[in-house]
């Protein structure tokens, strides 16, 4: 008996260079069994993963020490759980924490960032430090940076307060 070569797979060369999900075959109408499952168990890394709470004082800490000046501040989302589901409270500051946010606002600045844990507090926690290391490298002293804005609980049009 002979056996057939195996065609080579069009998509391998492309693979390696996203991390999307391209050409996964079929296994009749359906995905074969093996990608169904790398697909469930990401989707159910990604929901854990919405539920993290951002470590905002070891994120100051380590701000703190790379030289950035701080100030962590709350949405009006009082849980993850709320966050979740009430959008809104996550794009207003709290009261206190805006006046907070206001009393540094005494002179001029060119350039003001808020770091908001948003729907990934884990992303947040590993990719700022290095992002806002990279970011100052390339600016040096070029512009006035306001404090550091460390948000909890963030929609992104928390910044807009």
């Amino acid at each position: 008996m002979t056996t057939l070569p195996v065609p080579p797979d069009p998509w391998s060369d492309l693979r390696c260079h996203t991390p999307a999900r391209i050409g996964l075959g079929r296994s009749g109408v359906a995905l074969p069994t093996a990608e169904v499952l790398r697909l469930a168990a990401a989707h159910a890394q990604a929901r854990d993963a919405v539920h993290v709470v951002l470590d905002g004082a070891a994120l100051d800490a380590r701000l703190r020490s790379e030289g950035w000046r701080c100030v962590t501040v709350a949405s009006r989302a009082a849980s993850r759980h709320e966050y979740l589901r009430r959008p809104d409270l996550g794009r207003r500051l709290l009261p206190a924490d805006a006046a907070r946010v206001q009393a540094f606002a005494t002179g001029s600045v060119d350039l003001a960032i808020v770091v908001g844990d948003g729907l990934s507090a884990l992303a947040v926690q590993r990719h700022a430090p290095p992002l806002l290391t990279a970011l100052h490298s390339a600016l040096g002293d070029t512009l006035t940076l306001a404090p550091l804005v460390i948000a909890t609980q963030a929609r992104v049009a928390l910044a807009d307060e």
